[in-house]
């Protein structure tokens, strides 16, 4: 009893079948991003995406940021959770697959809630912070390329209020950060990230075994 239970299929199913809040636009656009090539496993689970919108809604955010958009599932769900007056802004590299997205974001009515940023991300963390100054954002979300990650969450710490939150997804990259037999430049930086995390007096963390790895960043 005082270990982890072992998540086996049945048992998830059985998670899924109790806790998952769905309905047709969110189950929509994963089925059109499970279509695409390699859309089932990019895409952020339905789980994920209802945990994201809880932690909008327990920050009381009202500025979201999210680095890494693909299809804009996750920023759906995080703009559902806003007040009227709040915003996503999400940022990708190519507007091909949030255009995706972009359909369903409409048809929920919050197409003008979700700001799209097309560009390398570090520019465009750059423009925000010049843009709106330090402390911007209640709640960033980032789940881009994974050899960028430390030099996203510097970026991100800065543009992220005191208090605010910050929520890294696939800090467990596939398990492979765990087995040293993984030296590729994608393990190496989300190894390094946690490594870092683990001493980073600036924020309070927890690492989350779900999903491929979410870790919890709270500014102090």
């Amino acid at each position: 009893m005082a270990h982890q239970t072992d998540s086996t299929d049945t048992l998830l199913a059985y998670v899924r079948d109790v806790s998952l809040r769905d309905d047709e636009i969110l189950r929509g656009l994963r089925e059109e991003t499970a279509r695409l090539p390699g859309g089932a496993s990019m895409q952020v689970m339905a789980e994920e995406g209802q945990l994201l919108a809880l932690l909008v809604g327990l920050t009381g955010a009202r500025s979201v940021l999210e680095l890494g958009t693909f299809t804009g599932y996750s920023a759906l769900c995080m703009a559902r959770a806003l007040p009227a007056d709040g915003s996503v802004v999400t940022c990708d590299i190519t507007d091909r697959w949030p255009e995706v997205g972009a359909a369903f974001w409409r048809r929920d009515g919050l197409d003008d809630r979700i700001e799209l940023r097309v560009g390398d991300a570090t520019d465009t963390l750059d423009e925000l912070l010049a843009e709106r100054g330090a402390g911007a954002f209640d709640l960033v979300f980032v789940d881009a390329d994974k050899t960028n990650y430390r030099t996203y969450y510097e970026k991100s710490l800065d543009l992220t209020r005191s208090g605010g939150l910050l929520v890294i997804d696939n800090t467990l990259y596939f398990g492979r950060v765990a087995d040293p037999e993984f030296d590729d430049a994608d393990t190496v930086a989300v190894r390094e990230l946690n490594s870092a995390l683990a001493t980073d007096e600036r924020v309070d963390i927890s690492m989350l075994p779900m999903a491929d790895g979410i870790t919890l960043v709270r500014k102090r």
